[in-house]
């Protein structure tokens, strides 16, 4: 009855076209889903991410699970997520590509999930770090450890998402830093990110995780800019 009550005044929306959700339907329409521009990168196209990195960042494996562009659903997906507090999309997007790199081989022997990190005043202004809960979700599909305390950003930067390469990466080269390293000695990680840009973030993520002795990287975002 509650439920009822609620759903009539304050009806559940699609994060992609804002169309009112129906019982069997979650954060998406089934429509938006069945549309959403997804790479599929890591089951066809498994060198596509590591690409854009190459000479940058040593990966292991990489991979986005749906396209970026300006003025679309995902990224008014991303949008929502990042702006208005609907942390559920995060969820919603770890769930769905976790599903998909259980089934990988090349995914299951990663160690552990570590989500690129906020600003510790950013994260108290928007509540969460966006990332967390898609990075929890894809650890808990490959049923291993999520650590979002060993990595932390100690500075704010910019969030201008289409700056130059060379200027997101002057912010962020020096803003990254570890709390301890022992425990990740030798481990795979797969490091969670939301979009990839110019990889000016990862690329300053990676160094630092890269200082930590015999380590594996690899790489998931939620997506990836045209």
């Amino acid at each position: 009855m509650v439920k009822n009550l609620l759903n009539l005044f304050f009806p559940k929306v699609c994060e992609a076209c804002q169309n009112v959700l129906t019982d069997n339907e979650v954060v998406i329409c089934l429509k938006c889903r069945h549309q959403l521009p997804v790479t599929n990168f890591h089951f066809d196209h498994p060198e596509a991410v590591k690409k854009v990195l190459y000479g940058r960042v040593k990966l292991e494996n990489a991979t986005a699970l749906l396209h970026f562009s300006k003025k679309s659903s995902v990224q008014q997906m991303l949008h929502n997520l990042k702006y208005r507090g609907h942390e559920n999309i995060s969820g919603f997007l770890g769930r769905w590509l976790g599903s998909e790199l259980k089934s990988l081989e090349a995914y299951n022997n990663v160690d552990v999930v570590i989500p690129v990190p906020l600003y510790k005043i950013k994260q108290r202004q928007r509540g969460y770090n966006q990332v967390d809960l898609f990075g929890r979700e894809i650890a808990k599909h490959l049923d291993i450890e999520f650590n979002n305390s060993v990595l932390v950003k100690t500075k704010a930067t910019s969030t201008k998402v289409f700056q130059s390469r060379l200027k997101r990466w002057a912010e962020d080269s020096s803003t990254f830093s570890l709390t301890e390293n022992q425990s990740l000695k030798g481990k795979h990680i797969l490091l969670v990110d939301d979009l990839i840009t110019t990889g000016a973030t990862i690329e300053a993520c990676a160094s630092v995780l890269h200082s930590i002795d015999n380590i594996k990287l690899s790489l998931a975002t939620m997506a990836i800019a045209d």
